[in-house]
């Protein structure tokens, strides 16, 4: 059985989808620091507030003994009270969209790197009769 496990392991899609896997994972974080570091502040700037991801609605009363700051998103989550994180919603969103967009663009990419590499392939330029053809009409002309 470890022996298949090895062999399972060793084959390359396992190998190539471990590495874009890790890829990915490291890929989200620059796109997660892109969103909440750079984007996200300009949006809570134009809209009035630094700090998107703190948009909230209070459901429920402030719960019993809560010590927290009212106004804090975090604070009224893990306190148990009934918020509605709509900037937060907001904020992974636009996330999901940067990364949507970017994946798109490098499918596009890959998809025409593959067509251009199918569109060479399929045109494997003159038969070795159409050259024969060629070269016995410039002998004719002679």
């Amino acid at each position: 059985m470890l022996k298949e496990f090895r062999d399972f392991i060793a084959k390359g899609n396992v190998i190539d989808l471990a590495v874009a896997v890790i890829i990915g994972g490291a890929f989200a974080l620059i796109t997660a620091s892109l969103t909440d570091d750079i984007i996200m502040p300009i949006v809570g700037a134009i809209f009035g507030g630094a700090d998107f991801s703190n948009y909230f609605t209070l459901l429920s009363d402030l719960p019993e003994g809560f010590e927290g700051n009212p106004n804090s998103y975090a604070d009224l989550k893990e306190a148990g009270a009934a918020v509605v994180g709509w900037g937060q919603f907001i904020t992974v969103v636009i996330n999901f969209l940067i990364l949507a967009f970017i994946i798109f663009i490098m499918v596009k990419q890959v998809n025409k790197m593959i067509a251009k590499k199918e569109e060479e392939a399929a045109d494997p330029g003159p038969s070795e009769t159409d050259l024969l053809k060629e070269i016995r009409d410039l002998l004719k002309k002679d």
